[in-house]
């Protein structure tokens, strides 16, 4: 059985003058696209195989990143479901030159796993080891039961 630490993963990215506006923030749509690259490559990681972005449940940007900051993203798997994964990504930003790090965003997604058909396939279990690992689960748990509810609310509300 897999664990989380087998497909968890960091990336590292300075950030450049092609990624900012003209203040020199990065834009937030950039951050968005290491984030979710990062979350697939762990989910594939898992899954071993082809997957694609279902959902992002939330995104929150909690401070801006700055044209040569280091973007360090940290990702791992918080949720199996038959064919979904829920995958968590940290975002921060480094300033190397003064070694201050600031928490830069959050976020969760989801993935389904697909055959070479393209129809969702089922993925490998998972075992959580630490407790930080299983009080992730638990949230990811909470946040699918929410999804669902949503969903049901909003078919309902059409008919």
């Amino acid at each position: 059985m897999k664990t989380v630490k087998d497909s968890s993963i960091t990336i590292i990215q300075q950030m450049t003058q092609q990624d900012a506006n003209l203040a020199g923030n990065v834009h937030g749509g950039t951050i968005m696209k290491l984030i979710d690259n990062t979350a697939g490559i762990v989910a594939a990681r898992h899954a071993g195989k082809n997957v694609v972005t279902a959902s992002i449940d939330r995104l929150d940007f909690h401070s801006p990143v700055y044209v040569g900051d280091l973007l360090r993203l940290t990702a791992s798997i918080n949720y199996v479901g038959k064919t979904s994964l829920e995958i968590g990504v940290r975002v921060e930003a480094e300033n190397y030159i003064s070694g201050k790090t600031r928490h830069t965003a959050s976020s969760y997604l989801t993935y389904v796993a697909l055959g070479r058909d393209g129809k969702p396939e089922e993925v490998p279990p998972v075992q959580f080891e630490t407790e930080e690992e299983r009080r992730r689960n638990c949230g990811a748990q909470e946040r699918r039961k929410n999804r669902l509810s949503q969903r049901t609310a909003e078919n309902s509300s059409c008919n």
